[in-house]
């Protein structure tokens, strides 16, 4: 079954340096670009990961070396990350997304590397992947055939196994071939729509990528650690001003340092504006109770 989509459905994948999202990089990243229509796009860049604080490349982990096969003389003459970001978001923008567990690695760890390039490249960089929907196959995999990628392509397309495993381009290309495998297998179960797909296959309602603000009922972010734990990011900001300064301070990830950082603006601009903002008639009336009970107390004005 192909895609039935209102925009383009970009499906990606990320070989990187190890599994630490705010401290490895990509090494390798391919996407694959589905129009409506169903035109297929495909583009890949090999990356020099870059240590941005001490200005050198960063070392590709032997277990990450072991899986992709990605050495650090591979991408050694490499462009950065820096110097591709432009075709990167031309590529990301009007589109959706898709990848198999792209919401907590690839997702994650693609906006790390768009923050770098905004914190220590000072490039203001026009995307926001928050914005765009993200249909994650291997969740939908989960939970209709609870499995990893090759399964799912053998048992969505036909038994058959498919080549490179573990490179960007072919784990893309069998991602985008599952999902059509599943819209194929469980039409009663999945509607062909990406609004459907990214919401069924979404992850938790989160503020940011590490899941250290979350949205309660009323949309509300939420603080889902540590003592602050379960208050609204609003009331922390009204009770202690300090914690915001705390995070951008603290190791957390720059994704979660930017959504902290926004938010403060917010409440900022918030506050600045109600001092400016004449007084309510709920407000005047306060003041008049209080000054004509001055005025009954002490019998004078003065």
């Amino acid at each position: 079954m192909e895609l039935n989509l209102e925009r383009p459905l970009l499906f990606f994948d990320i070989e990187s340096t190890g599994l630490n999202i705010a401290s490895d990089s990509i090494i390798e990243l391919s996407f694959v670009k589905i129009l409506p229509g169903n035109e297929q796009r495909i583009k890949t860049w090999k990356v020099c990961p870059w240590d941005y604080e001490n200005n050198c490349q960063k070392h590709i982990a032997e277990q990450a070396s072991d899986v992709n096969g990605v050495y650090d003389k591979d991408v050694a003459d490499c462009p950065k990350f820096h110097e591709v970001i432009d075709e990167v978001t031309d590529w990301l923008k009007g589109s959706d997304l898709a990848g198999f567990n792209s919401a907590k690695f690839d997702l994650p760890l693609l906006a790390e590397e768009i923050e770098r390039v905004r914190r220590y490249k000072h490039v203001d960089v026009d995307i926001n992947l928050h914005e765009m929907k993200m249909v994650d196959v291997q969740n939908i995999y989960h939970m209709l055939e609870p499995r990893n990628l090759k399964a799912a392509y053998r048992f969505y397309c036909g038994g058959k196994d498919f080549d490179n495993a573990h490179t960007a381009e072919a784990d893309t290309i069998a991602t985008y071939e599952v999902l059509k495998g599943q819209l194929d297998m469980y039409p009663e179960k999945l509607k062909n729509d990406v609004n459907f797909l990214a919401s069924f296959s979404g992850r938790a309602k989160t503020v940011d990528y590490a899941g250290r603000l979350i949205y309660n009922d009323a949309k509300e972010p939420v603080i889902s650690f540590g003592k602050h734990k379960g208050k609204t990011a609003r009331e922390v900001y009204r009770t202690e001003p300090s914690y915001f300064a705390w995070i951008e301070q603290g190791e957390f990830t720059l994704d979660t340092k930017r959504q902290f950082a926004l938010l403060k603006e917010q409440f900022k601009k918030e506050a600045d504006a109600a001092k400016k903002a004449p007084a309510s008639e709920d407000q005047l009336a306060a003041l008049k109770g209080k000054f004509n009970t001055k005025v009954e107390k002490t019998g004078s004005l003065f």
